[in-house]
């Protein structure tokens, strides 16, 4: 099928863990994938990888950096059947240790960012009475700790928006989906951090993106909002 042929998915966030096993995941199943992220070189090492993608620079922080990548998306590959909103912030500290201008860009880039990249593509959406928006979240979104004071009001606010999304697209057509991810994803970094660490106490990246296609694939009249993923052994 030639590209022109296949509809499009949006990874924002496009990196490793998650991100590259969301585009792989969608590329297999037939899709374009444009590729978002803050670093050029990264995204173009993925593309090499990961067929039918594309490669956009994008800084969730800046609500112009998004337009311009979403307006070239929609002129060379066309309009946005799935968005895969997988950007997040890892600001981990205290209280005492958090600076306002950590705090604030864990906000911006959990719950801003989903809310100015949404809002490129629901229009489309909407008019075609068809879609879906798949957020990455966490089980930050539901409970507070000691290090997580940027990062779990982020995800708070970020559950609340998908909330209040879902709310008002459903009934659109629009399918808003949440993935809490609880555990720690397996991806280079975290295993470096992590070395003692036995295969199965991270998050299969691969698992998340088959959740998130069946999530997408689901029959209407039978959707689901949230899901749930950890690993088998995690203690929950």
């Amino acid at each position: 099928m030639a590209d022109e042929q296949r509809p499009v998915a949006v990874v924002v966030g496009a990196g490793a863990g998650n991100g590259a096993a969301l585009a792989e995941r969608f590329s297999q199943s037939g899709y374009q994938v444009a590729l978002l992220a803050r670093g050029a070189e990264k995204l173009h090492a993925m593309v090499s990888q990961i067929a039918h993608s594309r490669a956009f620079t994008c800084d969730v922080e800046d609500a112009d950096s998004i337009a311009r990548a979403f307006a070239q998306i929609r002129d060379t590959m066309g309009p946005v059947e799935v968005l895969l909103y997988n950007a997040g912030s890892g600001v981990f500290a205290t209280i005492q240790e958090l600076s306002p201008a950590d705090f604030e860009t864990s906000w911006r880039i959990n719950a801003m960012g989903l809310l100015l990249c949404a809002q490129q593509v629901i229009p489309a959406m909407t008019e075609k009475g068809s879609g879906s928006i798949i957020v990455t979240g966490a089980t930050a979104s539901l409970r507070g700790s000691q290090k997580t004071t940027a990062f779990a009001p982020a995800k708070a606010a970020q559950r609340s928006l998908a909330q209040s999304m879902a709310k008002s697209l459903w009934p659109l057509g629009v399918h808003i989906g949440l993935l809490i991810v609880d555990g720690v994803v397996d991806q280079p970094a975290a295993r470096s951090m992590m070395r003692d660490k036995p295969d199965d106490f991270f998050v299969s990246p691969d698992g998340v993106a088959q959740t998130a296609w069946a999530l997408h694939s689901q029959d209407r009249q039978a959707w689901s909002f949230e899901v749930e993923v950890r690993p088998y052994r995690e203690n929950w």
